[in-house]
């Protein structure tokens, strides 16, 4: 049986970023090695540099499949297999064969060349990969068919990853090394877009960065290898749910920032039975800040909080483990044995163990409170037990035993006072006690009849009841605490789980707080309410209530408690409760109701001031722009009007004939040119005040451009059409569309050399449609392209006899009011491609849109 081959795979980001070339390449250097390589296939796509890489290796001859009346050509899966080489260069590993062939893909091609014993070279995309199908969807918004399985590159023996930095690409596929220049606009304003390409080489790093670790991980774990490998800072910090965990974060982050790639691992450890819990609070402000320090948030469960640190720590190969001094006292700690940290450093091995102080450390030397958490009913049974089984117990032992057996009477009265403890508690117990070392003195001591005591051991015995009632009250009453503590966790953790879920189903988020405040503590009516506008009213008249449920509450509402936010200053809402008192456990968790209420009002009232800036912002800047437009372009047609004027008065009858027309001519052109100017930038100026929106309809783009190519005059010589026929309507102003187009295509006109028609085309991408102008002029420096916008400003044009208009900087504003963008772009070859985006019809928003939308 033949040895398997191997299988390695050139992974790229996009297309073009030389995956094939470098195949090729490696082929020719094995070959010049002495290996026997052949190109078993290779799709060139009419590159000729690829095409030149590939002329000095044998080429084998692709078969020939009839499909429908057409012939298609694919790889010859036998031919390859009984060419034996020693290595085969196979392109596009995802690719999907032609039908006939003997696999439906060719990366199951692929298994029977390396089944057969013959190496394989192969190129595949990241977008190919079949996880990552959707997320590069959602980055391009091109769908991929042809995928293969994450297991067929992960079985491979060797994958690199061939890099080429996103604008380089951009640069290659202007050049045309890529795609043929019909493509090239479409390809970089679509799919090649700079943040699409950003994406993309970010998954392709990731996705190997991934399947180095998991090569890692699996070499260790077949060669039973448990301990630590420094190849990157790994550090975990632990967390208690106390305050000091933000402490922790902060420092375990500047660990692993010193290594410059370090990663960041916060973990808590609860355990089985859900009770040993921190703080919820601290720990989603702690979870939430590790998020932000760049680390990851991890629970697991265990008994021994040690081990399952160090557990955790050796399984993700960490290399640092951040815990904080322990919070217990003294006493606490010689009572209980040897802390987390000291437990840790000892087995920690070759991690290394940071212990850090905080403000919580140690604490005071105190002794434990007494205070019970039963409830009185428990009590009272307690006392009830001990007044009832007390007599009786005496009744029967002084009935069936004998005198003489002092033990099993004294074994039976702690029973007793066992009993009474676990039902009632300490002081039941104790009572108990003191009761059963009285009645076992008075009944079975001798002298009998008597409570004296003339047998020290029998001290020793009442001693021993109350030490042991106490110990066993102790216990039942903190397993008491801790299982009403979970019951109220449980209860809190539901009402928040239910508030939040109602808020992501899309309720409203304060109505929704409210409601299942009201839920929650059965309360007769609850609302939210705003009085700050009391004041301003100045009478008596009912605050503005923002949410409401239940009973309308009277003037014996009960309670009424301030919802502070950042916005408000925490005055003037207010969460008003009308019902029962709340106990200081419930209080507890409607301060957290009311701090999410605080939260919920601050957005509600950040939405509303963000709606009121948003048009004045937008109306300042095109008030901007309208008075640099009175400024500059009111100025060449008044003085030419003024001089044609001044000329005809002057001269007077000493001009012929000739002269006066020219006159004439230019000052009714100057006062033509002048009085539409001014007509624009009133009609703009109204737009400020209301009295002019913008009509946004359903159009056609070549609507809007014909009318622009008539008003300027360009002919086909002029301006080469590509309209795309397929396109959707989009949602815009046609009067305002027609004036961007006709100050854009003035413009590429202008700077194009003679001869380089200016190309106006339309294509479709997603949910836009983008109109695309396109010049061979001199082009716009990358540093000073946002100066094309700013009013006027001619980048050292400083011909101002053609295009008055009022500039790049109004048009990006009626575009941006359209709810669209005008960006530029460089044209391959040289020159600059503005790019004009709009919505279609069924992603814009219907009816009027104010004119002052977009930024001037």
């Amino acid at each position: 049986m033949a040895k398997r081959g191997r299988l390695r795979v050139l992974l790229g980001a996009a297309p073009g970023v030389g995956k094939t070339f470098a195949m090729l390449h490696e082929g020719t250097r094995m070959r010049e090695a002495g290996t026997d390589v052949v190109v078993a296939v290779v799709e060139t796509h009419g590159r000729a540099a690829t095409a030149e890489a590939a002329a000095g290796l044998e080429v084998l001859e692709r078969a020939t499949y009839l499909h429908r009346g057409i012939e298609l050509t694919d790889m010859d899966l036998d031919a390859v297999i009984g060419r034996r080489a020693e290595v085969a260069l196979v392109d596009e590993l995802a690719h999907t064969n032609a039908p006939g062939a003997r696999n439906r893909k060719r990366w199951e091609d692929v298994e029977e060349l390396l089944a057969a014993g013959i190496d394989v070279i192969s190129t595949v995309n990241i977008q190919h990969i079949e996880s990552l199908n959707d997320v590069v969807e959602q980055i391009t918004g091109v769908p991929q068919r042809e995928t293969i399985p994450d297991d067929v590159l992960r079985r491979a023996d060797q994958v690199e990853v061939v890099d080429l930095s996103p604008q380089a690409l951009r640069d290659r596929l202007a050049g045309g090394l890529v795609y043929p220049a019909e493509r090239i606009d479409a390809a970089l304003s679509n799919y090649f877009r700079l943040g699409n390409l950003t994406a993309l080489r970010e998954l392709a790093l990731l996705w190997l960065a991934d399947d180095v670790d998991q090569s890692l991980k699996r070499y260790r774990d077949e060669h039973g290898i448990d301990a630590t490998w420094e190849a990157r800072e790994r550090v975990v910090v632990a967390l208690t749910g106390g305050a000091e965990g933000e402490t922790l974060l902060r420092r375990g982050a500047r660990i692993a920032a010193r290594s410059g790639s370090g990663e960041l691992l916060a973990l808590h450890v609860t355990s089985q039975d859900g009770l040993r819990v921190g703080d919820p609070a601290h720990l989603a402000r702690q979870r939430a800040l590790a998020e932000q320090l760049g680390g990851t948030y991890h629970q697991v469960v265990g008994e021994d909080v040690p081990a399952a640190l160090i557990e955790f720590a050796r399984s993700v190969n960490a290399t640092q483990l951040v815990i904080g001094v322990s919070r217990r006292n003294r006493l606490a700690a010689l009572l209980t044995g040897a802390s987390v940290g000291s437990a840790v450093t000892r087995d920690a091995g070759t991690i290394d163990v940071h212990i850090v102080n905080h403000a919580d450390a140690g604490g005071r030397l105190r002794l434990p409170r007494l205070g019970g958490a039963l409830t009185p009913r428990r009590r009272i049974a307690g006392f009830v037990l001990a007044l009832g089984a007390g007599p009786l117990l005496t009744w029967l032992l002084a009935s069936l035993g004998s005198v003489d057996s002092f033990t099993t009477h004294a074994l039976s009265y702690q029973v007793l006072v066992v009993a009474v403890a676990l039902v009632g508690g300490l002081w039941p117990a104790l009572f108990a006690a003191v009761l059963s070392g009285v009645t076992l003195d008075f009944f079975f001591v001798a002298p009998f009849g008597t409570v004296l005591i003339t047998d020290p051991s029998h001290v020793t015995a009442i001693v021993l009841y109350l030490v042991i009632a106490a110990l066993v009250s102790f216990v039942v009453d903190r397993a008491a605490r801790r299982a009403r503590e979970a019951r109220r966790a449980a209860a809190e953790s539901q009402l928040l789980q239910t508030v939040a879920g109602s808020v992501l189903r899309g309720q409203n988020a304060m109505q929704a707080l409210v409601e299942r405040t009201r839920e929650a503590f059965g309360l007769a009516g609850v609302r939210l309410v705003d009085t700050r506008g009391d004041d301003a009213r100045g009478d008596e008249t009912e605050p503005c209530v923002l949410a409401s449920c239940g009973e309308p509450l009277r003037g014996d509402r009960h309670a009424s408690i301030p919802v502070t936010s950042a916005s408000s200053g925490g005055s003037g809402v207010a969460l008003e409760l009308h019902g029962r008192e709340l106990d200081a456990s419930e209080r507890r968790l409607l301060t957290v109701i009311v701090a999410q209420l605080g939260a919920a009002v601050e957005h509600r009232e950040l939405r509303e001031a963000a709606d009121e800036v948003a048009p004045l912002a937008a109306s300042d800047k095109v008030r901007r722009a309208l008075l640099s437009a009175l400024s500059h372009d009111l100025r060449r047609p008044l003085a030419s009007a003024t001089a044609a004027v001044t000329g005809l008065r002057v001269a007077g009858d000493e001009l012929d004939d000739h002269d006066r027309d020219e006159l004439l001519e230019t000052a009714d052109e100057s006062l033509g040119t002048l009085a539409a100017l001014v007509t624009d930038l009133l009609d703009v100026s109204r737009l400020q005040s209301g009295a002019l929106a913008v009509s946004v309809m359903s159009i056609d783009p070549a609507d809007a451009i014909l009318p622009s190519l008539d008003e300027l005059g360009l002919g086909p010589a002029d301006v080469e059409l590509a309209l795309d026929p397929e396109v959707a309507s989009v949602a815009a102003d046609p009067a305002l569309l027609q004036r961007v187009l006709v100050n854009l295509l003035a413009n590429a006109v202008r700077h194009s050399p003679p001869g380089r028609p200016v190309r106006l085309a339309t294509s479709q991408f997603g949910g836009d449609v983008q109109i695309r102008v396109v010049d061979h002029g001199p082009g716009i420096p990358a540093e000073r392209r946002g100066e094309v916008f700013e009013p006027f400003q001619r980048l050292g044009d400083t011909d101002n006899t053609t295009g008055l208009g009022l500039g790049l900087a109004i048009s990006k504003g009626f575009v941006e009011g359209m709810r669209g963008t005008l960006v530029p772009e460089d044209t391959p070859g040289g020159g600059v491609t503005m790019v004009v985006t709009l919505p279609i019809e069924a992603a814009a928003p219907a009816g009027p849109q104010p004119k002052d939308g977009g930024s001037a």
